[in-house]
């Protein structure tokens, strides 16, 4: 007879013995030049610019999000262990909600951002991706209506 345990659905998740992350402090991009990349996300985007220690650091914000901008030379940017470089690009990517997508492409068009694809629409709303300065994906997402 084998002893399988079975798991009510209401009970919690298991939990490490010490909870070790606290919560989400924000994300991290590898930027080329800090200060073109605080103008671009304050400019285009309408974040607050939160603190700068250029040509290093710097640290943008809208809502809750903290986005936090590496040059060369910061403390977050340095090589790894084994020599590799730390570069902007790459497909994961922060999601920042509005609400009118349409509208936000046609105002960021004007504005010279370079889209990485064409609007998407799905069961969970509708998407697009851009671009930063340095080639980091930002997406726009407009929630579907429930």
């Amino acid at each position: 007879m084998s002893s399988t345990k079975q798991t009510n659905q209401k009970d919690p998740p298991p939990r490490a013995k010490a909870q070790l992350v606290e919560g989400l402090w924000g994300v991290r991009y590898q930027v080329k030049d800090v200060r073109r990349s605080i103008e671009f996300y304050t400019s285009m985007l309408g974040f607050t610019l939160d603190m700068q220690n250029l040509p290093a650091f710097g640290q943008v914000s809208v809502g809750n999000l903290k986005l936090v901008l590496s040059g060369p030379g910061a403390s977050g940017s340095r090589p790894m262990p084994g020599g590799q470089q730390q570069e902007p690009g790459g497909w994961n990517r922060v999601v920042l909600e509005v609400k009118d997508l349409p509208a936000c492409i046609a105002e960021l068009r004007k504005r010279g951002v370079h889209f990485r694809n064409e609007m998407e629409v799905g069961p969970g709303g509708k998407q697009v991706q851009v671009d930063d300065p340095d080639g980091n994906p930002i997406e726009l997402f407009e929630p579907a209506r429930r």
